[in-house]
């Protein structure tokens, strides 16, 4: 198992600990991961990164397909990963229907079709072979609507893109894990809880890769998974520096309905617990949501406690068939913990 380090996005002022990431690269960790929502863009951080660092990979986690063309993606990633002499993964995302309707102005609709198009078109401009041409309801390239030009031809990028560039999806729910099995190189799982893998998602991964054909299986697909890692003898306050980050997601991530931590928090075995911090949340009871979380969930989903007791608990994520840890963590200590237990 490897380790990468997950960074996230901005607040109000962006600022990157540039301390963590300095020594996950000099530690060996595999990557570092940066995000983006409706504020900070996970590329220009990179950019930065790559700038300052040797070895470590440069992971997209992830970018907003609803925010760019495929070619634009595919353009910023081709120019990353050259300038960072080949370190980069592409690691892409729809977000939810808040953010793509709300910010972007995009129709959230036919997910699983626009992700399978959107890779599609992505493989299409790194391999290269022959000139952009795609023909779908989602995207039409060249452009040929009535208000066109006429004037558009296909192309090739100017710059050479590497057509084994790893592409890594961010999925939640059954069909969205199983597509990312099947066409993508690797899987992003957001609050992963690594005991209930096989009766959460070993049969969509399983399906995904039946799907693919041939020579696709869990031994040549990495997945990602993040983990927040909270060190703390006292562990009543570790649970509490975790349980506002799980309140956000299961309550505020989304609307009642439609929100996939809230759906996940339930497949996990605690429906009563997700109903409580959704309804506090939406009612802008922000204190008692964070008090609903209970402790079980915190352990389902991060590691926390004191060293002694995160190395004995570290076994559960190991027994997962998890190729990547991506961790949050707040000290060069905790980075450095984790480096000599799993690396």
């Amino acid at each position: 198992m490897r380790l990468g380090l997950n960074i996230g996005y901005s607040g109000a002022r962006i600022e990157l600990p540039l301390d963590l990431i300095l020594e996950a690269d000099r530690l060996g960790y595999h990557a570092v991961w940066t995000a983006e929502a409706y504020g900070s863009d996970s590329v220009t951080p990179l950019a930065w990164i790559g700038a300052l660092t040797k070895n470590i990979k440069l992971g997209t986690g992830i970018m907003q397909m609803p925010a760019r063309t495929p070619a634009m993606t595919a353009m910023t990633a081709i120019t990353l990963d050259q300038l960072s002499g080949g370190r980069a993964l592409l690691g892409l995302g729809l977000s939810g229907p808040q953010v793509v309707e709300g910010w972007h102005g995009r129709p959230y609709g036919k997910p699983l079709a626009k992700t399978r198009e959107y890779i599609a078109i992505i493989r299409k401009i790194l391999a290269r072979e022959a000139p952009l041409v795609h023909d779908s309801e989602q995207h039409q390239i060249p452009y040929r609507g009535a208000d066109a030009t006429g004037l558009g031809k296909p192309l090739k990028s100017i710059l050479h893109g590497r057509p084994d560039m790893p592409i890594y999806l961010a999925a939640i729910g059954p069909k969205n894990v199983a597509l990312a099995a099947e066409i993508a190189d690797g899987w992003l799982p957001m609050l992963f809880a690594p005991a209930h893998y096989r009766d959460s998602y070993q049969a969509a991964l399983e399906a995904g890769f039946a799907k693919a054909g041939p020579g696709k299986s869990a031994k040549d697909f990495d997945i990602a998974a993040a983990v927040t890692v909270m060190i703390d003898d006292e562990l009543e306050a570790a649970y509490n520096q975790i349980k506002p980050m799980l309140a956000l997601y299961i309550g505020g991530m989304g609307a009642k309905g439609k929100n996939f931590y809230y759906d996940l928090a339930c497949h996990y075995g605690f429906a009563q617990a997700a109903d409580a911090i959704q309804e506090f949340y939406l009612e802008g009871r922000k204190g008692e949501a964070i008090m609903a979380v209970p402790d079980a969930l915190v352990d389902a989903v991060a590691l926390v406690g004191s060293k002694a007791r995160i190395r004995d608990r570290l076994q559960i994520w190991r027994d997962a068939p998890i190729s990547t840890l991506n961790v949050t963590v707040f000290s060069l200590d905790a980075l450095r913990f984790l480096a000599e237990e799993v690396l």
